[in-house]
């Protein structure tokens, strides 16, 4: 169920105008997205362009986040491997994984990290909500995931969870950039290069893994909402 309160809300003050809203066709390099967020988060911070979300798929590439340990590179030959200011460990990006860069000015809205990063979470969970889809925060771990009651129980006598959603963020004169992914139909055994954002005891999932065969623009559809709900008003680019 949804939640009725905004406890994670993270709107912008009166009179701000809407989110920038981009979604771009086929796959994107890495590179390339990395110079284009640079560039609108100088230019955001300049006060000389709004707030951009921008949704992307990239093809098959791993970023290292500055957590990232060597030894959680597994296949470091398998794809091209990407050094990323964000902060967190190794991550997969793919097709079939909607990946969301969020670039948003925390001046106009709450000079809070933490609260920014909650509010991510809640946007993810918002969305899988609407699919009917429970998703979960972990205190230890970053991120969102969903329990798994029909897979074999963990060493520790728990619950089988596996990761559904990555997040990793960092900001710039309070400008956030990098964002989140949510993986709708990626290959999975790609993840299989790394140890997934550090850690080895759980699995990875997706939509359609879970048996929701989903096409990207209806979760793109509710991952709008949820961001609307979240973070307010957003407008198409162009």
């Amino acid at each position: 169920m949804l939640r009725t309160d905004l406890d994670h809300a993270m709107h912008p003050r009166e009179g701000s105008p809407a989110v920038r809203w981009r979604v771009s066709d086929g796959l994107v390099g890495y590179e390339e997205a990395v110079a284009e967020m640079e560039h609108q988060v100088a230019l955001i911070a300049e006060g000389k362009a709004d707030e951009l979300v921008w949704l992307v798929e990239h093809p098959p590439l791993y970023t290292a986040g500055t957590s990232a340990d060597s030894k959680d590179l597994i296949e470091p030959e398998r794809f091209p491997v990407f050094a990323t200011g964000r902060g967190g460990e190794y991550t997969y990006h793919g097709p079939g994984q909607r990946v969301a860069y969020v670039m948003l000015d925390l001046k106009r809205r709450r000079q809070d990290v933490r609260a920014y990063v909650a509010a991510l979470e809640e946007v993810v969970i918002r969305t899988l909500d609407s699919m009917n889809v429970k998703g979960e925060r972990r205190e230890d771990r970053v991120g969102v995931w969903v329990r798994r009651p029909e897979k074999p129980v963990l060493p520790d006598g728990t619950m089988s969870e596996d990761k559904i959603a990555a997040l990793g963020i960092r900001l710039r004169r309070w400008v956030s950039f990098h964002g989140l992914s949510i993986n709708v139909d990626p290959d999975l055994s790609h993840f299989t290069g790394i140890v997934p954002c550090g850690i080895s005891a759980y699995g990875v999932t997706s939509l359609v893994d879970l048996g929701l065969p989903v096409m990207m623009a209806d979760v793109d559809m509710r991952l709008r909402e949820a961001f609307e709900d979240v973070f307010g008003p957003t407008v198409n680019e162009g």
